[in-house]
């Protein structure tokens, strides 16, 4: 089965929604990994065998209060070890879901219960990190939304979880996933892609809020939506000081982007390509609002980071490998400054609460999506003013890019690339925070 425009112009409908939401904000909720069953080609096709979190894939969204207490238990239903990693959340670092880093996996048969209390308000979204170029491939995902102290005034608050998969003609999943071709290159790429949505209708003069997901294992995804008229609010789960205007939308692997915007036409999700335009989803829009007035669209409620003081270090992070690249030092396809895989020592060593600047360079032929734990960085602006904060900065081949931090949670945090191909080619390495 190749990509082509056929296959992505399948329009939302009942098996594209996801799941009802988990609520853990008064007892702990489950969340059951276990092989699953699910309809992902459109049109009659066959369904494919999967893993996923409670019967479905993707796994239910779990909606968190913030600054209160969360109990998660995660049953291992499979054959094989898991973890869970809560990403983007400023969580403790034991409750992270990294194994060798922060915890033991949850072999089969067996339990854990993740508790943490989520400091910041936004979008995020769970996932396996235990041969997570498989077992995310294979749909071990969900999404994750801590509820803001007061909810911005809209009709409908909408996720947009966006994948791709390897499909094979019958249905079933290529199992490819650590092809060493793919590794080497942009890694591990599917050949049919889809959005899920948790609504899939809405009316003409309704005010929403999309909250779009990549949860991709490896595909950039440029998107376009139809239909609409409104501002980026927030990247990464992080409020923006004012509402942009959405001159463009690229989500990297595990980027989310909160969109405030009012209806005003048919809604469509569509991956931008050279090809023309892809659809993931399209929302049905029936009726019209005539009670909603059009407003101003405000900023989220601000966030609670630190300001970042001036640097006490300046580290570089050289990414290097894959096709078409040079040799280095490292013992497998891909490497930071010349190591590939977890070293023994940190890449970075830092006080609690010590400001810090990394110079990210890609002396690659192919972009990478670096995603740091357990915190948000800046993105430097061209002319060194502080820019996004973000948890994952994409990181184009040939470019350098230049991230401030605070690091002001303590442990053993995972840096690594995103595009999970390129990180079990070797693209990880870890800080530790005193």
């Amino acid at each position: 089965m190749t990509l082509n425009r056929r296959q992505f112009l399948a329009t939302a409908s009942a098996f594209s929604m996801l799941p009802m939401p988990l609520w853990a904000a008064t007892s702990t909720a489950h969340l059951r990994a276990e092989p699953v069953t699910q309809q992902i080609l459109p049109n009659g096709g066959p369904a494919t065998q999967m893993l996923g979190f409670n019967g479905s894939t993707p796994g239910p969204t779990v909606r968190l209060p913030r600054g209160k207490r969360a109990n998660i238990k995660v049953e291992n239903g499979l054959d094989e070890g898991t973890s869970v990693h809560w990403h983007g959340i400023r969580l403790e670092n034991r409750m992270d879901g990294v194994p060798e880093l922060t915890q033991e996996l949850i072999l089969p048969n067996d339990s854990k219960t993740y508790s943490f209390t989520p400091p910041d308000a936004g979008t995020f979204w769970y996932h396996s990190h235990y041969i997570s170029q498989e077992q995310v491939a294979r749909g071990m995902m969900g999404v994750l939304i801590v509820e803001d102290d007061t909810p911005p005034d809209v009709d409908y608050d909408i996720s947009v979880l966006i994948s791709d998969w390897l499909m094979q003609d019958d249905g079933s999943l290529n199992d490819a996933f650590s092809d060493m071709h793919s590794m080497a290159h942009g890694g591990y790429m599917g050949n049919f892609a889809r959005a899920f949505l948790s609504q899939t209708q809405v009316k003409l003069g309704d005010r929403v809020r999309f909250r779009l997901i990549n949860g991709a294992t490896n595909r950039i995804f440029p998107m376009a939506i139809g239909g609409i008229n409104g501002k980026i609010v927030a990247l990464d789960g992080m409020a923006l000081n004012a509402p942009r205007p959405i001159t463009e939308l690229v989500l990297a692997p595990a980027q989310r982007v909160d969109v405030i915007a009012d209806i005003n036409g048919p809604v469509s999700f569509d991956m931008v390509s050279r090809q023309g335009a892809f659809k993931l989803a399209d929302l049905v829009v029936e009726g019209t609002n005539t009670v909603r007035q059009i407003a101003q669209i405000e900023p989220l409620e601000p966030h609670g980071l630190s300001r970042p003081d001036e640097p006490r270090q300046h580290l570089t992070l050289q990414m290097q490998g894959g096709a078409m690249s040079g040799r280095h030092g490292g013992d497998n396809i891909w490497a930071f400054n010349d190591t590939s895989d977890l070293p023994q020592t940190p890449f970075g060593t830092f006080q609690r609460g010590e400001t810090v600047k990394i110079t990210m360079v890609n002396d690659t032929a192919f972009a990478h999506g670096i995603h740091l734990h357990g915190h948000h960085f800046y993105e430097v602006e061209a002319d060194g003013s502080l820019g996004d904060l973000r948890d994952t900065t994409l990181v184009n081949a040939g470019e350098s890019k230049d991230i401030i931090c605070v690091f002001d949670n303590p442990g053993r945090w995972l840096l690594h690339c995103h595009m999970l191909s390129h990180a079990i080619g070797g693209m990880r390495t870890w800080v530790n925070v005193l």
